[in-house]
């Protein structure tokens, strides 16, 4: 195995295995709530993810933005602002969470005006929400710790974040809800511990592991004139702009999807649903490359290495095209039996015989864009990016639009499948220009 493999594979699979944790967060909460004695728990904690979900998905871009900038200092040596980038993204981080905070009644009410739900289901889901919402000056600030502990090449400490939160998750809230007979503000408490202890670890692991690069010699180079220096932060919102606008086309895609599901009946909706768990088990390992490009492309640019850049985007490349034969020989073999253990209602899985050759070209259809993505966080080349995103919608919502009245729901997977195609394409005629 080469040299430039293993550097992926040291980033890629920790990564990887962070991202398969992630839903567990919410698996667990989702159980408990299945033994608390009615449907309405099950359904307030449903509720409650997705407004959480839908909230904190918008600023990922403190995540992404702060990757590539971090990789780029992290490559050319700049070790003052590598330090900066880690205390910008925290503080901005923190100022959002605070209006979080301050305006959770008003964000609360305005969710529920899009999300229609039973009385007893709404009332429980507040609680959970006016509990968890308190969780968002961590949220935010392991955004921006994880984004810079992969700028400095180093994915394996948000990997043991990820499992200790977990762990520190299943604990308290078992011990809340089993042990001290809480209900939903158990498993509210649980999520809000584990987001909380997962923060102090981020914190704790940099201190002990990175905070030579604040040392007294260092320090005069963190004063607030430099830290919030106008050209700096200038860089450091335009960046986050396009990854924001980015990201709200990615959503308006996500939810319209969602929604034009619904309106084809409630076997329909089970069926795309079960098959996107396809995707979301594809972009798990996709996301864990696309965060190795992240890393190595940012640096490569800071020290100015193009051979070693080019040579990285061939192997990353290489790797992208190994999962999509993979995935797509699995899914074309075993998917319709995967769709069998996430269900065993026989009118949805004969329903899915229809739809799921469209599973089966997923892999194909988005790797190009999973591998782009990394290299372009990494180059924090955002603005092809969000241009790459926004075509890829257009021509999802003008496809489903034209063919909707006569392909049905096929349409809809085709609309799918052309976004994911598009946005890879529109990628590889943008990264020219990275590419120099």
């Amino acid at each position: 195995m080469s040299k430039t493999d293993q550097e992926i594979l040291q980033i890629a699979l920790p990564s990887i295995v962070s991202n398969i944790t992630v839903p567990l967060l919410g698996l667990v909460d989702t159980t408990l709530a299945g033994h608390l004695g009615a449907p309405a728990y099950i359904g307030a904690i449903a509720v409650g993810s997705t407004l959480f979900n839908l909230i904190y998905w918008v600023f990922a871009f403190l995540r992404m933005g702060t990757s590539g900038m971090t990789a780029q200092a992290w490559g050319r040596r700049d070790l003052p602002e590598v330090t900066r980038l880690l205390l910008r993204s925290v503080a901005v981080g923190t100022m959002v969470a605070l209006c979080f905070l301050v305006l959770q009644v008003p964000l609360r009410q305005l969710a529920f005006c899009f999300i229609h739900t039973t009385p007893e289901v709404q009332a429980l889901a507040t609680r959970y929400f006016h509990i968890c919402i308190w969780g968002a000056p961590a949220v935010l600030g392991l955004y921006g710790l994880t984004g810079w502990y992969v700028g400095v090449q180093n994915s394996r400490i948000p990997m043991w974040i990820a499992i200790v939160q977990n762990l520190v998750n299943i604990s308290v809230s078992l011990l809340l809800v089993c042990g001290w007979g809480m209900k939903i503000e158990g498993v509210a408490l649980g999520t809000l511990v584990a987001q909380y202890a997962g923060l102090g670890m981020g914190l704790w692991l940099w201190a002990a592991g990175y905070g030579r690069l604040a040392a007294p010699r260092r320090r005069g180079s963190l004063r607030l004139s430099l830290l919030f220096e106008r050209e700096a932060m200038k860089r450091f919102f335009t960046v986050n702009r396009d990854i924001f606008l980015r990201t709200l086309c990615l959503v308006s895609v996500t939810l319209y999807f969602t929604a034009a599901s619904a309106g084809q009946g409630e076997v329909v909706m089970a069926v795309n649903a079960l098959m996107l768990q396809l995707f979301t088990l594809y972009s798990y390992v996709m996301d864990g490359f696309a965060f190795a490009g992240e890393a190595l492309s940012g640096r490569y640019i800071g020290a100015r290495r193009r051979d070693a850049l080019l040579r990285t985007v061939r192997h990353l490349f290489g790797w992208g095209l190994a999962m999509c034969l993979l995935y797509t020989l699995l899914y074309a073999a075993g998917g319709s039996a995967f769709l069998g253990l996430l269900t065993d209602d026989a009118q949805v899985i004969a329903a899915a015989a229809d739809y799921f050759p469209w599973a089966c070209l997923i892999p194909l259809a988005g790797m190009a864009a999973f591998v782009w993505d990394g290299i372009f966080i990494g180059a924090t080349a955002t603005r092809g990016m969000l241009v790459a995103m926004a075509g890829g919608a257009l021509t999802f919502f003008l496809l489903y639009s034209s063919l909707r009245g006569s392909l049905g729901n096929h349409a809809l997977w085709i609309a799918f499948l052309s976004y994911l195609f598009m946005r890879g394409v529109i990628q590889t005629f943008w990264s020219r220009r990275v590419m120099r």
